[in-house]
């Protein structure tokens, strides 16, 4: 069965697989080329034909998700109807994203764990999923809707503010507060990334 999988050519799926279960169940420090094997049932060599070592592994899981979650952000900046709309979307698909692959963006962030010096692959993914965002800032400061001296500056402030949330909610501090306030995490989410995009949006004329 072992050599089946990997004449099939899934077997690089199947060890990223294995360690995003091993990292859920274990967390990153039980993550080893042995390891990984061992739980996708694999024999101890096998790795080695796709991973150099433990961190191309970790590497190739980084870039994986960097993708995933671009593909999750420019589908969430083409079904929206405004410019801040579009802002307020990439941030419920920024949190969404995290609860949905909490092990692989824990690593994600983790540049000493995925080494994107070594494997230059992490920071292309890493930047291409971040453009998306420059885009989109970009494309409300050409609607007028954000002011454009300050785009650079809100781009990091809205991705801090995701971030921020994203990373409360994983350590379930979100939630806690959720409960006092008597509303759901992703509503609260919403909420505040609508709140965030008026006050950084400039007055209307007679307003």
């Amino acid at each position: 069965m072992k050599r089946t999988r990997y004449h099939h050519g899934d077997l690089r799926a199947t060890l990223m697989d294995a360690c995003l279960r091993l990292i859920e169940s274990e967390g990153l420090a039980a993550v080893s080329l042995r390891r990984v094997a061992r739980e996708a049932g694999v024999s101890s060599g096998a790795p080695y034909h796709h991973f150099a070592d433990r961190g191309a592994l970790l590497s190739a899981l980084s870039v994986d998700g960097f993708q995933q979650l671009a593909a999750d952000l420019a589908a969430a900046t083409a079904a929206a109807t405004t410019p801040l709309g579009a802002l307020t979307d990439l941030a419920d698909a920024y949190v969404r994203f995290s609860r949905e692959h909490p092990a692989q963006f824990r690593l994600m962030f983790r540049p000493e764990l995925s080494e994107p010096d070594k494997h230059p692959d992490a920071h292309t993914a890493a930047d291409a999923a971040f453009q998306i965002l420059d885009d989109t800032v970009t494309q409300a400061v050409a609607a007028g809707v954000l002011p454009a001296d300050r785009a650079e500056t809100l781009a990091v402030a809205w991705w801090g503010l995701a971030h921020g949330l994203a990373s409360l909610w994983l350590d379930g501090q979100l939630e806690k507060r959720c409960e006092q306030m008597g509303t759901q995490a992703p509503e609260l989410v919403d909420a505040i990334m609508r709140a965030f995009t008026d006050l950084i949006a400039p007055p209307r004329p007679g307003a």
